[in-house]
Formats: C-alpha cells, sequence, structure tokens
C-alpha cells in the first residue's frame, strides 16, 4: 500500500547546488550511511521514498546531506511526530552564469516548485535550513565576485521571502582544496562572494581544509569532487554551522 505522506510531519532541509551537493563522493567510510524512517528524500521527479545513498555499480556514492540529517536527528532537534524531509534539488555542472539557478532558470523553478510541494503536503511541515554546494561552474566561466554575489545572496532572498522565512539558516561551503589550489585566479572571487553571503545574516560558511578529493581519497583522476568520507565530514561540519546560526 502506497504511504500517505500528507499524514507526516516534516522538518524540510533544501538542498541545492552542483555535483558537490547532489554527491559524488567515493571511497570507504567510518561510519556508512543506514536509511532511517526518519529521513525522506523528495526528488526532481517529484517522488518521496526513503533517504540512501546511491549505488553505482558496486559502490555506494556519498551526499552530505545524509550525515546531515542524522546529526539532526541524533542531536534532538527532530521533535517526536515529525520527520526530515530532504528536499534533493542539486544538479551537477550547474551554475547562475549558464542560466541554470537564477530567478527564471530551470533549475531555480524546479526547486521552488519542489520546496512549495514539500510545504503543500501537511500545513505542519516547515522549512528548517538550506544547505548549498556550488560554485565550480561559475569559477570555470570567470565569474566575478560582484556577480557571484549578486546571483547568490538573490536566490537566498527569494527563499526566504517567498515562504515567509526570513530567518532560515543558509548555509555554503568552500570548494576541494586540491582542485582550488589548481584554479586559485578564478576560484577567488566566487570564494569571497560566497563567505560574504553567509555573513549577511543568519548564514554560516564551512571551511573544507583537511577533506580529500575522490583523487586523493581512491586514486582515479577526479579532483574536484569530495570523497565520501569527505562529504561526511562536510554533512558534519554544515551540521555544526547549523548549530551555530540556531
Amino acid at each position: 500500500m502506497l504511504k500517505d505522506f500528507t499524514k507526516e510531519n516534516f522538518d524540510i532541509i533544501i538542498q541545492a547546488g552542483q555535483s558537490n551537493s547532489e554527491g559524488c563522493g567515493q571511497g570507504p567510510v567510518a561510519e556508512p550511511y543506514e536509511p532511517s524512517e526518519a529521513i525522506w528524500y523528495l526528488t526532481r521527479n517529484f517522488t518521496i521514498s526513503m533517504g540512501a545513498e546511491v549505488v553505482w555499480g558496486n559502490d555506494a556514492i556519498g551526499n552530505f546531506a545524509l550525515p546531515f540529517a542524522r546529526e539532526y536527528v541524533q542531536s534532538g532537534r527532530l521533535q517526536e511526530g515529525r520527520k526530515i524531509l530532504i528536499v534533493r534539488s542539486s544538479v551537477g555542472g550547474t551554475g547562475f552564469l549558464d542560466h541554470r539557478w537564477g530567478p527564471e532558470d530551470d533549475l531555480y523553478l524546479t526547486m521552488m516548485e519542489m520546496i512549495q510541494t514539500a510545504l503543500a503536503l501537511n500545513p505542519a511541515n516547515r522549512l528548517v535550513a538550506l544547505i548549498w554546494h556550488q560554485g565550480e561552474s561559475d569559477a570555470y566561466m570567470e565569474a566575478s565576485y560582484d556577480a557571484h554575489f549578486a546571483n547568490l545572496s538573490g536566490l537566498v532572498e527569494s527563499v526566504r521571502r517567498t515562504y515567509k522565512s526570513e530567518s532560515l539558516p543558509f548555509i555554503a561551503g568552500d570548494l576541494v582544496q586540491q582542485w582550488k589550489s589548481m584554479n586559485e585566479a578564478i576560484c577567488d572571487p566566487v570564494v569571497r562572494a560566497m563567505r560574504d553571503v553567509c555573513a549577511t545574516g543568519n548564514g554560516k560558511f564551512v571551511e573544507t581544509c583537511g577533506l580529500e578529493s575522490n583523487m586523493q581519497a581512491v586514486g582515479n583522476e577526479d579532483t574536484i569532487h569530495f570523497s565520501r568520507e569527505a562529504l561526511y565530514q562536510l554533512g558534519s561540519r554544515y551540521f555544526e554551522a547549523f548549530c551555530e546560526i540556531e
């Protein structure tokens, strides 16, 4: 029998951005995520399923929203009778300058529709955080500081204003250090802009020092994506930042 999600009370976490948000992390982890009845996904095809890592071949692929949600539950923040719904709106290889996340662009509009769908399921549903990781595509396209600041701050302000959640915590994070060190000139304006957007109120910027790329963890050629273990640590750092905002 199909589950009736209109009878569930959800704390909603919006997960948005590009591939490091969507999750591309490979390799072993110390404490693999175990699916839980407390944590669910709303996917981009507007279906709801239990939160779980994607499997590619024989490998589980990391996703930083799952350790974030797990710590949210373990901390006691999830009240009795409620569950978590992660709005999975991230898509790899996307940015603002390629017209994917701007206010009239497809991914932005899909994200907003997903949020509306999640809230409309039950009047007791509520937004609790917007967790964002993006910037690599805009760095490749040599985004200026001013452009990236305006685009990202506009997205955050729009979500808060549209859903009457002016104090919604916004958390963004730095890029993979290995890849950033190889591309310092193009990354610098984007990262500075992200830091400053997070500093404008109810935001936190997460440092990524010590977090390995897939190349460092499993020996492939992928320097731009966090490893699976790094994504677990990133999710934990995002949750620590969330706790500092509250």
